[in-house]
């Protein structure tokens, strides 16, 4: 029988995705609730900020600087309450270190690279952090560099395993520029930006209708 209520659309989830080259297995840190503000910033990348010639002033070289911030909660009280085994041993400590291992070399490669140094290697290739992508619903799936993150605990459990957590976390995101169009990661950015050019002309498509309708109900002339 219907109950007459509409069914409740499923919730997606943000989520930051590793990408390390050398383990195809990613690591996927779905966020446990969605955070209720995701603050963006957008630089334009001109030519010069101060140009004398006119035919350079609206000239790009390229897009946005973009970043983002955002402060997720991370919490194992209903774990806890069900008796979950991971979160009865160690709390959110695996959520917490999958995130900065985002940030983090490999000690594997850290350990090799000490080990050519020492045999007289002198030109050692630092460590290659995994790809990151930030996923926040379909429309925005955008390659990233993590800028920082900072972590406040607020409780813990008898052996001090912590149980709740807010992560505050930026990034800056990366473009064809940074990682190339051919890369992974560039055709990534370009799909993105090719979604957005589409999301903005149906914007405009849709403010020209309006006016258009506007101006024959109300008999103005534009």
């Amino acid at each position: 029988m219907s109950s007459g209520f509409p069914i409740s659309p499923r919730l997606q989830k943000g989520a930051l995705v590793g990408l390390d080259p050398f383990n195809p297995a990613a690591s996927i840190i779905l966020f446990q609730y969605n955070p209720e503000t995701l603050t963006r910033t957008l630089t334009p990348s001109a030519v010069a900020e101060q140009t004398e010639d006119q035919a350079e002033v609206l000239r790009l070289i390229g897009p946005p600087t973009e970043t983002i911030t955002l402060d997720v909660e991370v919490d194992a009280t209903d774990q806890l309450e069900d008796g979950e085994p991971n979160a009865m041993a160690v709390g959110i400590h695996p959520t917490l270190a999958a995130m900065e291992m985002l940030i983090y070399p490999k000690a594997l490669n850290v350990i090799a690279n000490e080990v050519l140094s020492r045999v007289g290697i002198i030109e050692v290739i630092p460590p290659q952090a995994p790809l990151t992508i930030f996923v926040w619903g379909p429309k925005r799936v955008v390659p990233v560099r993590m800028t920082e993150m900072s972590f406040t605990e607020d409780f813990f459990d008898p052996t001090l395993n912590p149980i709740r957590a807010k992560v505050h976390l930026g990034m800056r995101v990366l473009t064809y520029r940074d990682l190339g169009l051919t890369s992974p990661g560039g055709a990534l950015f370009m799909a993105h930006q090719l979604v957005k050019e589409a999301m903005a002309t149906v914007q405009g498509v849709g403010t020209v209708s309006a006016t258009a309708s506007f101006s024959l109900s109300s008999g103005l002339t534009l």
